[in-house]
């Protein structure tokens, strides 16, 4: 494969992500305003709640068996490592250019957090593809790229709604409330704080360390003992009301472990995967979802965009950090991961597995980060400034890293 058709293929799928985002950015203007602010708001919740579980777990469903589980053991590994060097890379950014507290969460996220969905799902097929492909058969290479391109994208979701999400959920609580707030993470933050006060026992009640329900009567109020079984259904209610906990299981998460368990349990497996599976039409709507959540999130980020456009906090300075990170620094201590692992023995001999392994390096950051900003009300504007220089520099840069990567693993 030649430098300019490689250039061409790692390029298509930015060209795509660019024009879409363009559409979003139309569609935001204060003429049309069909990707409005409120809109944008229950757009992102639909995402969050219903298209990215979707999404994950249904790749996962389809490409993970209980076979290739085991021999693909290093690849969660090696995500959480690009997570692990990005945050610390990111934070000792965030100490260099010293940008706003409510950004600083944003900054470590896009940092650590590459797009490990639908580039690797576009780019590994058309390079299978391809007469000139390093990496033999073209079937045989787009059925075990598809693979691990799907555990790429279902393990780096897993890791952004786990830790990512955490980060930029504390780094947006310090905004000040009249400043950097929509609607969706007011009521949210004040639904959690509800939660947090009805649950709180009564500080004047001197009896609160005692499982007590007050009962009103004609003739007086009496203390009435609660059972054993009320004492752990209610703490069973807070445990699992938590808000820390809710971000621990999110969605994604349940949609990854579902998928997981549909992939790896043989029963399961051929209940529902496959043309011939009688409960295949589940698996066929799941993945109908699923394909809308990429577009659907692309055109709200260039719906941000608009707002970014208008005035960001972001600094010059540290969109130049943001790119030396990922294209970089990032890819050169990826070489040094995967050629050490190879050498250990960890990682398994195969030229395509490894190329993408050392490709979660050289990404763009992950576009759910944008959804994350505008679930929290922090930083939209900023992401979708940040989104659009790394992405039109990464048809470049993912093309040059390909190319060597290439050359590297054949």
């Amino acid at each position: 494969m030649g430098l300019v058709e490689l250039l061409l293929v790692a390029s298509m799928p930015v060209i795509k992500i660019l024009l879409i985002t363009a559409v979003g950015l139309v569609l935001a203007l204060e003429n049309i305003n069909l990707l409005g602010k409120d809109a944008r708001i229950q757009v992102n919740n639909l995402v969050h709640y219903v298209l990215y579980p979707a999404l994950v777990g249904g790749n996962l469903a389809d490409t993970i068996t209980s076979e290739n589980v085991v021999s693909l053991w290093f690849m969660p590994v090696n995500i959480l490592i690009t997570f692990i060097i990005g945050s610390a890379l990111g934070w000792i950014l965030v100490k260099l250019t010293r940008p706003p507290k409510h950004l600083e969460g944003l900054i470590i996220g896009v940092c650590s957090a590459g797009n490990l969905g639908n580039l690797p799902v576009i780019i590994i097929p058309d390079i299978c593809k391809d007469k000139g492909s390093p990496f033999g058969d073209s079937n045989v290479c787009y059925e075990y790229g598809m693979a691990y391109a799907s555990l790429s994208m279902a393990v780096g979701a897993v890791y952004i709604w786990i830790y990512v999400y955490n980060i930029m959920r504390i780094s947006a609580s310090i905004v000040p409330k009249e400043e950097h707030r929509t609607s969706s993470f007011t009521q949210e933050a004040s639904g959690e704080i509800l939660d947090f006060l009805s649950e709180e026992e009564d500080p004047k009640n001197p009896d609160n360390d005692a499982y007590t329900l007050l009962l009103s009567s004609n003739q007086s109020e009496e203390k009435v003992k609660v059972s054993i079984s009320a004492k752990i259904k209610d703490s069973l209610g807070k445990f699992f009301g938590n808000s820390n906990f809710k971000a621990v299981f999110s969605p994604t998460t349940i949609g990854s472990i579902v998928g997981f368990i549909v992939g790896v349990v043989p029963l399961i497996h051929k209940l529902m995967i496959g043309s011939d599976a009688p409960l295949h039409v589940i698996e066929d709507s799941v993945t109908m979802l699923g394909e809308a959540t990429i577009p659907v999130i692309t055109l709200i980020m260039g719906a941000n965009l608009l707002k970014g456009l208008k005035g960001a906090d972001t600094s010059f300075c540290t969109i130049i950090g943001i790119l030396v990170v990922r294209y970089i620094i990032l890819p050169i201590l990826g070489i040094l991961v995967i050629k050490g692992a190879t050498q250990l023995g960890l990682v398994q001999p195969d030229p395509l597995y490894q190329f993408v392994l050392l490709l979660e390096y050289a990404l763009p950051p992950a576009m759910a980060i944008g959804t994350i900003a505008q679930l929290f009300g922090a930083g939209e504007g900023e992401c979708s400034v940040i989104m659009l220089w790394t992405y039109v520099l990464a048809s470049v840069a993912v093309t040059l890293w390909s190319t060597y990567f290439m050359w590297l693993v054949a």
